[in-house]
């Protein structure tokens, strides 16, 4: 009979091998490309297997404490959300591995470009959609989307299709109607009918603000304004241009230590490594991933095994606004990294990032995070030029109120992506072609967000693609409305967030330390003492300018009057800075040593 310790060991073999692969694969530095998918096909087969959820079953019936019981449930509960049943289910699963290991591959090739005069300038997606939000160039901007629409006739051209019939076929072996309802069951918990019914309220309470957006915005600046490749620019790309030398990519490393230190937050020593910086070959999204999960050893007398992650971004650093979005992106994946390295429970089921955790409940850490990085006084306290010189309050209420207003269509994008794919799965084989599924993505982005084309077409998004993120993009949403449901309490109980060291306490007691053995739902409850709402993000949209100003005044009067916190960060983590196979700087003699290393480096950039 297998015990606990036998069911942890055998799953850390075939997990941190793939997640290993999995950082090298994405990171373009691994040898062997189709060493990703042998490891997947392993790992998935272990986790899918029906003979390890009865061994579990079998051993938590044999449990003779209450910590082997607590841990032995987790497994249970975990493999209840990933065994395969059934023969037929198991071979579609291969095959959709098949399927979407090619299409990776051959997305990985792709060359995606934009003009700027006569050049025509190689460009990963990342590149093009900073394009598109900043660049005052609109030929630039407007061939950056044309980019994004080359990306996405290819998808429709080269295997995303078939890809799409294989997952309801798999899924209807489970025994749900298609694939998007099988993903938001095994993700979410919930059935269609309760997600779509949380959705359609965020809906209706923000569609009047999106239309009167986009109604000042064509006013303002004239119809071609709210065009897919000028409606970021016109509403948002000044401020980019205004705020950049505030927030110098080079600080951005020491800006995001010094920010969750203060906070409170820790990693209970864990190993963190940083890969920062686009460059060809590397996934052009920004991720976290832990590879050795963190938990209390059951086999060596439950000694505590910290976590081992990795995270990255594209960031470019001569970029207009390359600085803020790398600090967003530290904020957003460092905090994911922190929900994963204080989750305080005896086995490592309960510290991934796949079912049965929650989607949306694993992107309420790293969203809550990253939503300081807009706060008026974060930025008083952070956000400082070359010099040291502080950010004016003339443009924090700049950006703040030109932002502000845009932030309705941002939410509304995240909602485009679930409203596409619902539609997309629920069609039939035979009128699933690339024409038909193109104008389902035109009509999906003219209803929810009223425009012709978005300025990141719905096909473009790379979690479409793959399928640990397919059907899951609803999760963004749901986690912007847990963010600001948990904001509202902090306010409403400390005052204040920026530098409040009890946010990292409050956090890693009611979030992170039980992994998933509660619901995204129970923590919450535990934390706010309420569910889930999408009231609280709706009112934040539909805020006027005015009013947000006068809050942020006051939370920019307070902050000044605190008193200032350590200047060494402390994050119980030994981290390391890397570019590809290059390190460019580690922890090991101190953060300031680090951040220097770091500053020195990025300085060097446009020589590389």
């Amino acid at each position: 009979m297998k015990t606990l310790a036998d069911l942890n060991a055998d799953y850390l073999r075939v997990h941190t091998k793939k997640e290993d692969l999995f950082w090298t694969t994405y990171m373009g530095t691994e040898d062997d490309p189709d060493a990703l998918k042998t490891a997947e096909l392993e790992y998935k087969g272990f986790v899918s297997d029906p003979s390890n959820l009865a061994a579990a079953r079998e051993a938590l019936k044999a449990a003779k404490t209450e910590r082997e019981r607590n841990a032995l449930q987790g497994w249970v509960q975990f493999f209840s959300a990933n065994v395969i049943e059934g023969e037929q289910a198991a071979k579609l699963q291969q095959e959709l591995i098949e399927l979407e290991s090619a299409l990776f591959n051959a997305r990985a090739q792709l060359k995606l470009s934009y003009r700027r005069g006569a050049e025509e300038v190689p460009a990963s997606t990342v590149v093009l959609n900073t394009n598109i939000t900043a660049d005052p160039d609109e030929e630039v901007r407007r061939t950056s989307h044309e980019g994004l629409l080359k990306l996405e006739e290819w998808v429709l051209e080269n295997g995303f299709l078939p890809l799409v019939a294989k997952r309801n076929e798999f899924a209807r072996a489970q025994g749900f109607k298609d694939y998007f309802e099988y993903r938001v069951h095994k993700n979410e918990r919930l059935s269609y009918g309760e997600l779509f019914g949380v959705l359609q309220e965020f809906e209706a309470l923000t569609r009047a603000s999106c239309q009167a957006l986009l109604k000042r915005i064509a006013g303002e600046k004239g119809p071609r304004a709210v065009l897919g490749h000028n409606i970021k620019f016109a509403a948002a790309g000044d401020a980019e241009t205004r705020l950049d030398p505030y927030f110098p990519f080079a600080r951005s490393l020491e800006t995001w230590a010094k920010t969750f230190s203060r906070l409170g937050i820790r990693y209970r020593g864990a190993q963190l490594t940083l890969d920062l910086f686009d460059r060809k070959g590397k996934y052009e999204n920004g991720f976290m991933h832990g590879p050795s999960p963190c938990f209390f050893d059951p086999s060596e007398g439950f000694q505590w095994r910290p976590s081992r992650i990795g995270f990255t971004s594209n960031a470019t650093p001569t970029q207009v606004g390359s600085g803020r979005r790398a600090l967003t992106t530290l904020f957003h994946e460092g905090g994911h990294a922190a929900h994963f390295s204080n989750i305080t429970q005896d086995a490592p089921c309960f510290s991934m990032e796949y079912p049965p955790t929650s989607m949306a409940y694993a992107e309420t850490q790293s969203m809550f995070c990253d939503s300081l990085v807009d706060d008026a006084d974060w930025m008083k306290l952070y956000a400082r030029d070359k010099d040291g010189g502080p950010i004016p309050d003339e443009i924090v209420r700049f950006a703040l109120t030109l932002d502000h207003p845009f932030k309705v269509f941002q939410e509304r994008q995240l909602l485009l992506v679930p409203v596409f794919e619902s539609r997309l799965y629920k069609m039939s084989d035979a009128e699933r072609t690339p024409a038909s599924v193109r104008a389902l993505a035109r009509a999906a982005e003219k209803e929810v967000l009223g425009v012709e084309c978005s300025p990141r077409p719905v096909l473009s998004v790379p979690h479409l693609l793959t399928g640990e993120a397919a059907c899951s993009y609803q999760g963004y949403l749901l986690a912007h409305m847990a963010v600001y449901q948990t904001r509202s309490h902090f306010l409403k109980k400390y005052g204040y967030l920026a530098d409040n060291p009890a946010v990292g306490t409050d956090l890693a007691e009611h979030y992170w330390n039980p992994g998933n053995s509660k619901s995204h739902d129970e923590t919450l409850r535990s934390l706010t003492g309420v569910g889930l709402s999408g009231r609280p993000l709706a009112e934040h949209c539909n805020l006027s300018n005015e009013a947000l100003w006068v809050h942020s005044q006051e939370q920019m009067r307070k902050a000044a009057g605190r008193k200032p916190l350590q200047d060494e960060p402390e994050l119980d983590a030994l981290l390391f800075i890397v570019h590809g196979k290059e390190e460019i700087a580690s922890s090991r003699n101190g953060m300031k040593a680090m951040s220097e290393a770091f500053a020195a480096w990025v300085a060097r950039w446009p020589r590389r």
